[in-house]
């Protein structure tokens, strides 16, 4: 078969399958909105029980990453992801399936080489990237406050 490039751009575009974006997006807000949702009420729990903003807020931090690694050991936080695509990914949840999904994957080969090992593969970079650009950022405002 012999194509030029536009010929070869219509004949994929006629051969991928549709997007169905907007149940897609529906799906992501829903799943998304109820995992903040359940955030909002843990918070709520925690003032209740006499903590302060701060710490409410803490806590409510550490039980969502401690469900979303749960779940993921459990196999659910996939299931779940995959009906929901980015509504998983964008809360704190998604950050502990992204440390929990690689330990559980890679545990055949060992504690050390295997779930240590790789336990950061995906989330790492963001957490490098995060606290490098931190750091920048406050020696920008150390340097524009000595101005």
């Amino acid at each position: 078969m012999d194509m030029t490039n536009p010929e070869y751009k219509e004949y994929v575009k006629k051969k991928q399958p549709r997007s169905p974006l907007g149940r897609d997006m529906l799906r992501a807000f829903w799943v998304g909105g109820l995992i903040c949702v359940l955030g909002q009420v843990l918070s709520g729990l925690f003032r209740r029980a006499g903590l302060d903003e701060e710490s409410a807020g803490t806590a409510v931090s550490v039980t969502l990453v401690f469900l979303g690694a749960l779940l993921t050991g459990l196999g659910v936080y996939d299931d779940v992801a995959r009906y929901a695509g980015a509504g998983t990914l964008v809360p704190i949840t998604g950050f502990a399936n992204a440390v929990a999904a690689p330990a559980l994957e890679f545990k055949r080969e060992g504690l050390i080489p295997g779930t240590c090992a790789r336990m950061f593969v995906i989330a790492g970079p963001v957490i490098v990237y995060g606290v490098g650009s931190s750091v920048i950022y406050g020696v920008i405002l150390v340097l524009l406050r000595a101005v």
